[in-house]
């Protein structure tokens, strides 16, 4: 167990972002929501992979919703009445009289990453170092612990306004996905979940093992290359063994829209420099999924597709790419539950309407 300082889980929240595919929740508010719990003295210790301890149980908090054009300095009309986070795992925790060891990051992002963290330093929790996706998802049932085997309920629903419901059970994670989505749909497109409690012994197999580690390791290259006047694309790629997969500039602002709680469009991309003559498309349900070279299928879920600035390195999330911004896409292995058989036929370009569009491994259709 470390404790971690501000600047550490900084990084983490950055590193997850550029990771997150675009999605996983705003990175400012986020950055914002950390900030707050070290203002008011909580702290974040984070617990190494091999300290999870068999008989105790851990939890999973988030939030279910759209994502949308981040707001200036993470200024909100974002900020619930109630903490709906903390209200969801106290909730379950009462449900099944046991007292939570530890939290788990459900998915990589600025927003449910830091959700997550902030929610452990303020209920004096562990923040075990692990991620149920390795990377953002759209819905529930995207998750390592489905491809495991692991149970989503009981599961615990909160809201900004305060309302609780909990399901002792439900029939598998696609109908806790669409009764979750349905309620954040009825609240301002987002609301909290717990979910997914579990011992420790089956927590070890479900999940990406130091995955906010890894994610620190991300965010710091990022920002020590800033710092030195280095190309932060390069240091990011080099820290998470990952690929160039284009640079250009913005076409035109994304034609995105909400529906039935996602956040759904598309981002082209003219090139520049060595892509000069080339152009680039990315589909996104809340993250990127498919994208397109030329206007051939390229890099495709469930690997990852990621944008930054071309200049800093900083994550660009959905919808937030701009007319004329000047950007780097780059791709990403996917964890290797996500590329098994089961992880492939959960995860795939066909589910999301691509039809005869087959996954390809990243490293096979990419040269560095």
């Amino acid at each position: 167990m470390r404790k971690l300082d501000f600047q550490e889980v900084k990084d983490i929240l950055v590193g997850c972002t550029i990771l997150g595919t675009g999605g996983g929740g705003d990175l400012n508010v986020g950055i914002k929501t950390v900030k707050a719990a070290f203002d008011d003295k909580k702290e974040f210790r984070m617990l190494d992979f091999e300290e999870i301890n068999d008989e105790d149980y851990y939890v999973n908090p988030y939030y279910c919703g759209s994502v949308n054009p981040s707001k200036e300095n993470g200024k909100a009309s974002d900020e619930p009445a109630y903490d709906d986070a903390l209200l969801a795992v106290k909730s379950l925790e009462k449900y099944l009289n046991i007292e939570f060891h530890g939290v788990v990051s459900i998915e990589y992002g600025g927003g449910n990453t830091a959700s997550a963290m902030a929610t452990a330093a303020k209920l004096g929790k562990y923040i075990v170092d692990c991620d149920a996706a390795g990377r953002a998802v759209p819905e529930l049932q995207f998750s390592t612990y489905n491809i495991t085997g692991q149970p989503i309920y009981p599961f615990c629903l909160a809201t900004q306004y305060g309302d609780v419901a909990v399901f002792p059970t439900v029939l598998n994670d696609e109908r806790a996905e669409a009764l979750s989505r349905n309620m954040a749909v009825v609240t301002e497109n987002k609301v909290a979940l717990a979910d997914h409690p579990i011992k420790g012994s089956k927590l070890k197999t479900s999940v990406v093992p130091s995955a906010l580690s890894y994610a620190g390791t991300v965010g710091k290259a990022q920002r020590e290359a800033v710092e030195k006047g280095e190309d932060p694309i390069q240091k990011i790629v080099e820290a998470a063994d990952g690929y160039v997969l284009f640079r250009g500039k913005v076409t035109r602002e994304s034609n995105w829209e909400i529906k039935d709680g996602f956040t759904t469009g598309i981002t082209v991309i003219d090139g520049i420099d060595q892509y000069a003559s080339d152009n680039f498309k990315i589909w996104y349900r809340n993250e990127n999924m498919v994208s397109w070279k030329n206007d051939e299928v390229f890099v495709t879920c469930p690997d990852l597709i990621c944008i930054v600035d071309n200049k800093t390195g900083y994550p660009v999330t959905n919808p937030n790419c701009k007319e004329h911004d000047e950007v780097a896409v780059l791709g990403f292995k996917a964890h290797a539950l996500w590329r098994s058989e089961k992880g492939v036929k959960l995860l795939n370009p066909e589910f999301f309407g691509f039809k005869n569009v087959k996954y390809v491994p990243l490293e096979t259709v990419v040269k560095r």
